[in-house]
């Protein structure tokens, strides 16, 4: 196998929610709301490849197979608290160059509307990439101010999150919820492994 062609070209983003007596099987349910459960998902850090182009999950998913080892950036959260709001939330910065490598970042909370998540997981992997970049920031001023700084440099082209938000079952089961940016390698790709 050859190690150094394991740069997912692609990425999707998707999300969901899950609802069961049991905790394991919401965190299923939630994958599968998302269209994940039958991969073997593995989770990675925070990368995201030089060139690595976003396509929808629609397409992504015509790519792999149940069963297949699945390269994610996976963000997860439960809870059995009737009524406690939670949320998965994936962060993206694309840098300008495509050269160069962006980062997502996975953000996890309890009473933090969609809004708030999504928006506290973009800022996270912006402020990552414009500290590798070399951007200068205040880390004290407020999204808004930042994400204009991050723009205005011309190294960070575009920000995005995806963010799943539930409230607890009123009745005590499980509530899980996830948020992932999924790695996908092309047919020409995998004939190189």
């Amino acid at each position: 196998m050859n190690l150094s062609s394991l740069i997912p070209p692609k990425v999707f983003f998707t999300k969901g929610v899950g609802k069961h007596k049991n905790y394991l099987q919401s965190f299923e349910l939630a994958l599968k709301d998302a269209g994940i459960s039958p991969f073997n998902l593995v989770s990675v850090s925070s990368i995201l490849p030089p060139g690595c182009k976003r396509i929808s999950k629609e397409e992504g998913l015509k790519f792999l197979k149940p069963g297949q080892i699945v390269f994610c950036v996976l963000a997860r959260n439960s809870t059995n608290e009737p009524n406690r709001l939670i949320a998965a939330s994936i962060g993206c910065a694309w840098p300008a160059d495509p050269n160069a490598y962006g980062y997502l970042s996975e953000h996890h909370s309890f009473g933090e509307k969609e809004s708030i998540a999504g928006e506290y997981a973009e800022d996270l992997a912006a402020s990552m990439l414009a500290s590798t970049l070399g951007i200068e920031f205040d880390p004290e001023k407020a999204w808004d101010e930042r994400e204009q700084i991050y723009k205005m440099s011309g190294k960070i082209i575009r920000t995005s999150n995806i963010t799943q938000t539930a409230e607890g079952d009123k009745d005590g089961l499980w509530t899980s919820v996830v948020a992932a940016a999924v790695f996908v390698f092309d047919d020409n790709q995998e004939k190189g492994l």
